[in-house]
């Protein structure tokens, strides 16, 4: 891969780390029920989530760790066509986090892909979350700024 590349595989590994140590801590600290208050409504809360996003459907983990790994697998492909330091950034960010949760589902569980997301970010007006969730969510808003932004300049260059 070249150089760029290594951006986004780098972003993606760093935030694997912070992802799997904060939930290593969460279940090291809250394991008990304990619940930490933080800030205003934010507190750290452990939930476990065997479905996908505000814990639609559970029971399904299997396809969705599958659907997820496949996701992973396409934007490591596209990282050879992005052509912008934005994107790289996206892709890094969604990559590393995906992968944080598919390492729950495969190693938090009694089978292949049978694992639980670790989730403990807990605003308690919002669904429980982890750090993974963050990064992608975080990643897919970057690159739809980077789309807008990137195909906002190639339109204006295809006009004059």
């Amino acid at each position: 891969m070249m150089k760029a590349s290594r951006m986004s595989l780098l972003i993606a590994a760093v935030i694997m780390l912070i992802d799997q140590v904060s939930k290593a801590w969460a279940l090291g600290v809250l394991a008990d029920g304990r619940v930490i208050h933080v800030i205003w409504t934010m507190q750290f809360n452990l939930t476990y989530n065997r479905g996908m996003a505000f814990s639609r459907g559970t029971g399904i983990g299997p396809i969705i760790g599958v659907i997820g790994l496949v996701v992973v697998v396409l934007l490591l492909l596209s990282l050879r066509r992005a052509d912008n330091a934005l994107t790289r950034v996206a892709t890094g960010l969604i990559i590393g986090g995906a992968v944080g949760n598919i390492l729950d589902r495969l190693f938090r569980g009694s089978g292949w892909m049978r694992g639980a997301v670790i989730d403990f970010i807990d605003f308690q007006w919002w669904p429980v979350f982890n750090i993974a969730d963050m990064a992608i969510m975080i990643g897919a808003a970057t690159m739809m700024v980077a789309m807008l932004k990137y195909n906002s300049q190639i339109n204006r260059t295809d006009v004059h």
